[in-house]
């Protein structure tokens, strides 16, 4: 079988190249670039550029090069072919768009789950196969595992729950999932560090991305201050604001305002341009309103049914009951209170470790 691999230059996705190559699999490695020349990246680089050199821990920045470079060795190393593709017109117009949008609307999206259905897994092999590469199928490094069963493909959570990412791919479609190769899903990411070790890899320790992007957000949003008002859950102004996206649902430093107790952000008000802040048990919330869904594990779920969510790819899944309002939009309640619901980010729903599907977080 020829297998194209999405090659990040770290650790995980080298891996798979080399254990998919031991397998006896054709192997050709991929790697998108998305740190563009033109729009956003022209107006921020001179910015960057004169900032301290950081240790690159982003998917996005001027850095990437090095990841390029680091992928195309390991490429060199395993003996198979290596491949470039430009996407990052497609990474700004989907990814980087979205996330001014939410971030301006006082909402915080997830860059991670619209770049891998709508870029990753979407764009890189359709322009990989425009340019005359031919593969039977499309491997990462995600530990997450696809499985076939009902004339349907499924997706599984990873073994190791504390590497888990199915949560990142739910957006994924069956037409999709059907091509899709994820040999990291049954290991733990201490097993991927040794193979890679004892294949002397140079990337066996490299550290793995911490976030999307290395700079400021406010250099990716491009926008002017805007004045606002910092207020109490009664309406009591306690001080002032610079823009409403300077902040997220469950922030507790850099208000700046003092108080008896630490207080967090509860809520972003656009129409008013307001940041209401709280104690603590103001953060907590059992109900919330999701939209823009997509289903996996079926093509239309019953009305009403429970099953485990997760509202952040960190926490373990939460019982929860959920309602369907109509195609696109499902009310959630949970067994116990969660605690920072932020719009914007994405649901999860889970039936032991089978993704049934998820959306994007609405209203709370």
């Amino acid at each position: 079988m020829k297998i194209l691999v999405g090659m990040s230059g770290g650790v995980d996705s080298s891996t798979t190249a080399l254990l998919l190559k031991e397998q006896g699999h054709e192997v050709v490695g991929a790697t998108m670039a998305i740190w563009g020349k033109n729009g956003v990246y022209k107006e921020i680089q001179e910015k960057l550029s004169k900032l301290p050199k950081k240790t690159h821990n982003a998917c996005l920045g001027p850095d990437e090069k090095e990841d390029i470079e680091a992928a195309r060795k390991i490429c060199e190393q395993i003996g198979i072919d290596f491949h470039v593709f430009d996407c990052a017109q497609q990474y700004e117009e989907i990814v980087l768009k979205n996330f001014k949008q939410e971030y301006l609307s006082g909402r915080t999206p997830n860059p991670c789950v619209w770049c891998n259905s709508l870029i990753k897994f979407d764009v890189l092999p359709y322009l990989a196969k425009v340019n005359g590469i031919d593969f039977d199928k499309f491997a990462t490094g995600h530990y997450a595992r696809i499985e076939q069963k009902y004339g349907r493909y499924l997706l599984k959570a990873g073994v190791n729950p504390h590497k888990d990412q199915s949560y990142f791919l739910y957006r994924l479609k069956q037409e999709q999932l059907q091509n899709i190769l994820l040999p990291l899903g049954g290991f733990t990411k201490e097993e991927i560090r040794s193979i890679a070790k004892s294949h002397n890899l140079e990337v066996a320790e490299k550290p793995d991305s911490q976030d999307f992007y290395e700079g400021d957000y406010n250099e990716l949003l491009q926008v002017e201050s805007k004045l606002g008002n910092i207020v109490d859950t009664e309406g009591k102004i306690l001080g002032q604001h610079e823009g409403i996206w300077n902040y997220t649902i469950g922030q507790r430093k850099g208000i700046g305002i003092a108080a008896s107790e630490a207080l967090y952000v509860v809520e972003l008000r656009k129409e008013t341009n307001e940041v209401v802040v709280g104690f603590k048990d103001k953060t907590f919330k059992d109900r919330l309103i999701a939209t823009k869904l997509n289903w996996i594990a079926y093509d239309n779920p019953e009305k009403e049914f429970k099953c485990k969510a997760k509202i952040r790819s960190s926490q373990p899944p939460q019982e929860a009951e959920v309602k369907v309002l109509d195609n696109q939009n499902v009310e959630v309640h949970f067994e116990n209170m969660q605690k920072s619901i932020a719009p914007g980010q994405s649901i999860v729903f889970y039936d032991n470790d089978v993704v049934l599907g998820g959306g994007i977080i609405d209203e709370v």
